[in-house]
């Protein structure tokens, strides 16, 4: 009985991450921004969106780790949610030791003065987003297909 609430809970949780993480794609894409623009524009998210991400991240873990106890005796649906469960701690493990130290020193720059390398930070910060929001996404599918496992065979 609790482990559908938990399932529930997880998938979610999991759609606000991964819905979080495509926003962040479609509004922080740093193409053809200028520095100045680009600055303003990084620092603003960080401010809106840390820690409550983080924060969001973890529960989804937490949750989806839940339902894979309850679950523990169908073995298959066990595995699908730990290895979601794994796709999200990849990119929670991404967010914290890629992310979050690039945002620590976006958020000490001047926009009206970037620093000359503020191409290549943005350009490593970028590509580690779309890797973790390729994590979650499969995390997200996987937890889809748990939930469409229990109506149908799959």
């Amino acid at each position: 009985m609790l482990a559908p609430a938990f399932e529930f809970v997880g998938l979610l949780l999991a759609a606000l991450l991964v819905g979080a993480m495509f926003a962040v794609c479609l509004l922080f894409n740093p193409a053809g921004l200028d520095a100045s623009t680009y600055v303003t524009h990084q620092q603003w998210g960080i401010h809106a969106l840390h820690p409550k991400i983080p924060l969001l991240g973890a529960l989804t873990v937490i949750a989806i780790l839940m339902a894979a106890f309850l679950s523990r005796d169908d073995h298959s649906r066990v595995a699908m949610l730990l290895l979601a469960a794994g796709f999200f701690v990849v990119a929670g493990l991404i967010t914290r030791f890629s992310n979050l130290p690039m945002n620590a020193v976006v958020a000490t720059w001047s926009a009206q003065a970037p620093p000359a390398d503020w191409a290549q930070m943005r350009d490593a910060w970028w590509r580690w987003h779309v890797l973790r929001f390729t994590a979650g996404g499969a995390g997200l599918c996987l937890l889809i297909l748990v939930a469409l496992r229990q109506r149908t065979s799959f």
